[in-house]
């Protein structure tokens, strides 16, 4: 089992039904498949693609720098709804940001983060790292580091790694282990910027890449269960 995780949400999921905003029908359900995993430290980093990319946002006179700022709110957003659903169905977090907005969250640091996961409170990241040029991908594994996270699991809409895109090849092949250098080398994978594989290659942490709309899959993946694909050296 792993004591302490990285759960690497993005905004999509976070949709749900609709073509962009936030389902708090998908946050509670995301409640109860946490709450499932007794004994656990929970990190969650969240995305802000269901109400904009900085990437997508950036030219036409909006600089890289501003679009991914705005990016950046956007994972704010989905940080302080997620965080309430998941007081409102028992589940005890707290959101912490990384780009300075006081009236509306604490600011994350070190020490906050580790005295909440101590008292198994749930720990809602927004803003990534608070720079531009990084995706929230390399942000989740920068902060795994920092919060000494024994795995970082990669929620997806798919069941894992594949040698090609299984919604558009269907004999694509899925791997259950595959290692970071082999995964960093193939160009066809891109359930997470090479940056961020690189990163955790460099310092072993594992990265678990698995199906969130599937029940009991978070703990599964928690106690070492064999879903998904496991990333690691």
């Amino acid at each position: 089992m792993y004591r302490r995780i990285l759960l690497k949400l993005s905004g999509e999921q976070l949709q749900g039904e609709f073509d962009s905003g936030f389902d708090v029908k998908r946050a509670a359900w995301i409640a109860r498949e946490i709450k499932k995993t007794e004994g656990a430290e929970i990190v969650v980093m969240i995305g802000g693609g269901n109400f904009i990319r900085g990437a997508q946002l950036a030219g036409n006179g909006i600089g890289r720098v501003t679009a991914d700022n705005i990016g950046m709110l956007a994972t704010m957003m989905n940080a302080l709804a997620l965080t309430d659903v998941f007081n409102a169905n028992g589940l005890e977090a707290r959101a912490l940001t990384n780009i300075k907005s006081d009236q509306v969250a604490d600011q994350f640091t070190h020490r906050r983060a580790l005295s909440h996961l101590k008292k198994k409170r749930v720990v809602v990241i927004a803003g990534g790292i608070g720079r531009p040029y990084l995706t929230t991908d390399t942000a989740a594994v920068n902060l795994a580091l920092e919060l000494d996270c024994h795995a970082i699991l990669k929620a997806t809409k798919v069941d894992g790694v594949y040698d090609a895109d299984p919604m558009r090849v269907p004999e694509a092949k899925r791997f259950e282990v595959i290692s970071y250098q082999e995964a960093l080398e193939q160009p066809a994978i891109k359930v997470m910027d090479k940056a961020a594989l690189g990163l955790a290659a460099e310092y072993g942490t594992p990265v678990i890449v698995f199906e969130l709309l599937k029940e009991d899959n978070i703990t599964k993946a928690i106690n070492g269960a064999p879903i998904g694909t496991t990333i690691r050296a």
